[in-house]
């Protein structure tokens, strides 16, 4: 599997002159200069073209503009799999979903590329749609005790990749996981201070809100053991 490949931050010091006398002493010096890096900005109509021209990178950051009939959700699994990036912990907020998203995060998991998978869906996803996706979300996701689902009053979109190399990936912006019909736009960076940040208020929402308790399965495996 391909790893974020790690790039020098620095390019020696500036280039730039201090008018400064050489009668007197100073302790101003020239301060060393970070190296510029570039910050994609780019514009897409399909997922699968993005996520195969869009390579990641350590510090790496693009911004994206996107039409309506571009699927965020296929991106997520095209950015996994044409890298070939293994998500040790993927955290998935989202505002709505459909089946096609519950049966791509399924192969995901199945075929190794999503060991865990942490998702949160609005209030309004939940009560809307109880008997229908949401059922669908449990019976295909809720696998091997990897899968948790978190209902929140939220309109966040975003997704958290910490890979199994240990690089922390943010990707966020508008889109939900589905198509719209609108123009969206979404940023993604290798960031561990930004992944950190994210993934702190997200964590103690699914603590807050998870559904799904986890505990219960020990419970009837002992209590098969003991009878």
């Amino acid at each position: 599997m391909n790893d974020f490949e790690i790039e020098n931050n620095f390019d020696g010091f500036s280039d730039v002159d201090f008018e400064i006398e050489d009668t007197f002493e100073t302790r101003y010096i020239k301060p060393p200069r970070s190296k510029e890096r570039a910050t994609h900005l780019l514009k897409y109509d399909n997922a699968q073209k993005l996520a195969k021209d869009l390579k990641p990178s350590r510090g790496m950051c693009a911004h994206v503009i996107v039409n309506g009939t571009f699927i965020f959700g296929d991106f997520i699994e095209c950015f996994l799999v044409e890298n070939g990036i293994i998500a040790k912990k993927m955290t998935l907020s989202t505002l709505s979903m459909g089946y096609e998203s519950v049966d791509s995060l399924l192969e995901l998991m199945e075929t190794g590329y999503i060991e865990n998978l942490d998702l949160i869906v609005s209030g309004f996803h939940f009560s809307h749609k109880r008997h229908t996706i949401v059922q669908y979300t449990y019976d295909h996701l809720d696998i091997e005790d990897r899968f948790q689902l978190a209902v929140a009053d939220s309109h966040t979109k975003v997704c958290l990749i910490e890979t199994e190399n240990g690089s922390k990936v943010v990707i966020k912006g508008s889109a939900n996981l589905i198509s719209s019909g609108c123009i969206e736009e979404f940023s993604i960076e290798e960031s561990t201070e930004l992944y950190d940040f994210y993934y702190d208020y997200h964590q103690r929402i699914i603590e807050t809100y998870k559904t799904i308790d986890k505990t219960v399965r020990g419970k009837k495996l002992w209590k098969a053991i003991t009878q």
